[in-house]
């Protein structure tokens, strides 16, 4: 092929991913909005338009109110027309999410199974993953990959978690997975995945500190619009940070880690009852007994907060399971805290909870598959 039909295949690619692009950034537009503001001609527009409907990425749907003459056809990206899917792995179940090209959670659903590192355990997963699938009426041509996040530090090549003392599956690989699903898999660290979500949400931040308030606690460092992994891939493990070296002793062996005071765990293990019982007592408390225990909670993350704010010197986001019980008065409490002792204040408006709770993981793990995707059209 000659240098001119390469160079004209590659300038059709070019407009067709800069019309795609613009019409996912802005959400709806207009045939002639594109024109001008990508300067292309009508035609080349209208090429790539029907193109796009073709292969059903983009759709026309209603109009615009007219200003004076013929209406403008309201376009749009078909959002579900790829499906990604994450499943995040726990010790005593499994939650999975389907998000779509925006990274919004299209279905979520937990299944009570709990880990096993037996074959039987990987059929019973990945069976409720096909039937996920089948119930949400997912064809297979619509599904971008299936992400699995788990509670355990990931190798650096993806193959096999190397670290998992919480669930003792260090001996979990990906080919447990993709053996029994004919989808591209990968697996991923649950607080990784997490800050993923994290960060596609407030795609301004460069750096921020991610608090993952799950049953067990976790967390991950964002540096330069990215999450960061480390040589040994460990890198953001907050839960093991030495809080009182005569402290509760952690499932790593050592003694006063953040894990045995602001995990889920050890929320429960001071209350006596589960977490919702916990928060449901604690808006109603009369004597105080809840509130003093929450209060506590409290004080012991801000001030892991208040010392990785000094290290990375960006917003902190509160992320997991608990995140959906925080309200208004807590985070003032929390910042109150925060700020008692440290030469640098943080602002209210840089401590951010999270909205998908307990998805969070899975919903996080699904991006990737997305992000490949808008990736390919480019």
């Amino acid at each position: 092929m000659n240098e001119k039909g390469v160079t004209t295949i590659t300038l059709k690619k070019i407009n067709k991913s800069k019309v795609y692009h613009y019409i996912y950034k802005q959400r709806i537009t207009a045939k002639l909005q594109i024109v001008r503001d990508l300067q292309m001609g009508l035609s080349t527009v209208s090429q790539n338009l029907n193109v796009l409907e073709q292969e059903g990425l983009i759709e026309r749907k209603g109009f615009f109110d007219s200003t004076g003459g013929r209406k403008a056809q309201a376009i749009q990206i078909v959002a579900d027309a790829k499906i990604s899917i994450g499943a995040g792995i726990l010790k005593n179940m499994f939650h999975i999410a389907s998000v779509n090209l925006y990274g919004e959670a299209v279905n979520m659903e937990t299944f009570n199974v709990p880990y096993s590192s037996d074959p039987g355990y990987y059929d019973q997963v990945t069976d409720k993953i096909e039937q996920f699938i089948s119930e949400n009426h997912y064809t297979k041509d619509r599904i971008l990959g299936i992400s699995i996040a788990t509670q355990g530090i990931i190798s650096t090549d993806g193959a096999t978690v190397t670290y998992g003392a919480i669930m003792d599956n260090s001996d979990m690989k990906l080919t447990d997975f993709s053996s029994r699903l004919s989808y591209p898999c990968r697996l991923e660290h649950d607080s990784k995945a997490a800050a993923f979500l994290e960060l596609w949400n407030h795609n301004e931040f460069d750096n921020a500190m991610v608090f993952l308030l799950n049953r067990n606690l976790g967390g991950a460092v964002i540096t330069n619009h990215c999450v960061q992994k480390g040589m040994s891939m460990h890198s953001g493990a907050i839960e093991h940070m030495c809080i009182d070296p005569d402290g509760p002793l952690c499932y790593c062996g050592n003694r006063g880690c953040l894990e045995t005071y602001c995990s889920v765990n050890a929320l429960e293990a001071a209350a006596g009852m589960p977490v919702k019982e916990f928060f449901t007592l604690l808006r109603e408390d009369n004597d105080g007994g809840m509130q003093q225990i929450w209060e506590g909670y409290l004080q012991y993350l801000a001030f892991a907060i208040r010392n990785l704010n000094l290290v990375i010197d960006g917003p902190i986001i509160i992320s997991g399971y608990l995140a959906p019980y925080f309200t208004e008065e807590d985070l003032e409490y929390l910042l109150e805290r925060i700020n008692s002792s440290t030469p640098f204040k943080l602002e209210r408006r840089h401590l951010i909870v999270g909205m998908q709770g307990q998805y969070t993981p899975a919903g996080g793990s699904a991006l990737y598959y997305v992000e490949q995707f808008m990736e390919s059209i480019s």
